[in-house]
């Protein structure tokens, strides 16, 4: 209540002004007339001075005095006409009128657009609110429930034939631990996230104390996708899990960052977003995310975090092109052979160490095509729609790739 007879005051005393102006009157600063009627009178008393002085006639007087007169009717009816014009042409109705379509103007906006009734509430209280929601959030089942279907991915009847082979053979050997890893990955690249990240789980459960950051960064990034980009519980135990073995981990320390943008806590995801920005190299999968979200999570948490910083250009590492390995493929063996280990495999290793554009994955699948090596191709392009599952331009530019390579029928 207090807030409402607080808000009413102001909005009546912003209200106010203008209805005063309003109804003020013209300022009474004297014009040009009244400057003439007072010289005219003091013109009258001089002719009386210079009469009794004798200096003029009665008869001078008398003219002299007319013409004044004159002049000074001239005047009054000018002052007269001024006057009427600096009167208020604002009625107090009209005055009263705006006064209550501001007041209430005002209070109707507010109830619309802001939220009538709701406590100031300290740091201490959100920052509480904000644990208990995060304690509260829903479960992956729950999440994975009202996540929207993901689109279609159009991979060729050959490569999911294979993948069914794949499945098949897991299923008959399940504590094969290299096909446990290699269904999780291909899962993820038909688009089949729980049936993904159900193998992912399965790898680490085989690997056991082995289990690296990389295992749980990756089952963690499949867990958000399947819940259509939402951080659960079970993902941040997956994250928090990679963090335990390596605190550097890009991957979880950004999805750390959007588990605190979606509790109710923007101002860490924005230290944390901020921080990685410095430590990654601007081609870093996370990169261009992070730059797409942290200006509305530093909106949110009242940080001022514009303009972004440039995004440094990054040089693609060497790779060779498909013509490179057309001129290969008229070598002789020994020669083929070292343009490849030099050119692809120094590509090829580059990736699968430092990650890089999408523009050097579809060089490698390219390239892998020409050679005819068309396995290894698919399973590079697998790879790298997993990499590039949440940009959807990267993925465009690897399918492209795989199609031109043959393994995207």
């Amino acid at each position: 209540m207090t807030f409402w007879i607080i808000a009413l005051l102001i909005a009546l005393a912003t209200a106010g002004l203008p209805a005063l102006v309003m109804l003020r009157t013209r300022s009474t600063v004297e014009g040009p007339a009244a400057f003439d009627l007072a010289v005219y009178r003091g013109q009258l008393a001089e002719i009386d001075r210079d009469l009794a002085r004798g200096v003029i006639g009665p008869e001078d007087a008398d003219r002299v005095r007319a013409e004044i007169g004159r002049r000074v009717l001239a005047a009054d009816a000018e002052s007269q006409a001024a006057t009427t014009a600096a009167a208020p042409k604002v009625t107090p109705l009209l005055a009263v009128a705006l006064l209550v379509a501001i007041v209430t103007g005002s209070i109707a906006l507010y109830s619309r657009l802001g939220v009538p009734g709701y406590p100031d509430l300290a740091l201490k209280a959100r920052i509480a609110a904000a644990e208990t929601l995060r304690q509260t959030r829903p479960d992956q089942a729950a999440a994975e429930a009202q996540a929207p279907a993901a689109p279609p991915v159009n991979l060729g009847k050959e490569y999911l034939d294979l993948v069914q082979k794949l499945r098949d053979t897991v299923a008959a050997r399940p504590d094969d631990l290299d096909g446990q890893a290699l269904l999780a990955r291909h899962e993820a690249a038909t688009g089949r996230m729980t049936a993904a990240y159900q193998a992912q789980r399965k790898v680490i459960a085989l690997k056991g104390d082995a289990a690296t950051a990389e295992d749980y960064a990756l089952l963690a990034d499949m867990l958000i996708l399947a819940a259509g980009g939402y951080v659960s519980p079970e993902a941040e135990q997956a994250l928090d899990a990679a963090l335990g073995r390596d605190r550097s981990n890009g991957i979880a320390r950004y999805y750390t960052g959007l588990m605190m943008a979606q509790t109710g806590r923007p101002d860490v995801a924005v230290r944390i977003w901020s921080q990685l920005l410095t430590d990654s190299t601007p081609d870093a999968p996370w990169v261009a995310p992070i730059r797409a979200e942290i200006a509305e999570a530093a909106a949110r948490a009242g940080i001022d975090f514009s303009p972004l910083p440039p995004l440094p250009t990054v040089p693609t590492g060497p790779g060779p092109t498909a013509e490179d390995v057309r001129n290969a493929a008229g070598m002789d063996a020994g020669d083929r052979q070292q343009m490849i280990e030099g050119m692809v495999q120094g590509l090829a290793d580059r990736l699968a160490r430092d990650g890089g554009p999408p523009e050097d994955w579809a060089k490698l699948i390219n390239a892998l095509g020409v050679l005819g090596q068309t396995d290894r191709a698919r399973a590079i392009a697998a790879e790298a729609r997993t990499a590039f599952a949440a940009d959807p331009a990267a993925l465009a530019r690897i399918e492209d790739a795989a199609r031109a390579a043959g393994v995207n029928e």
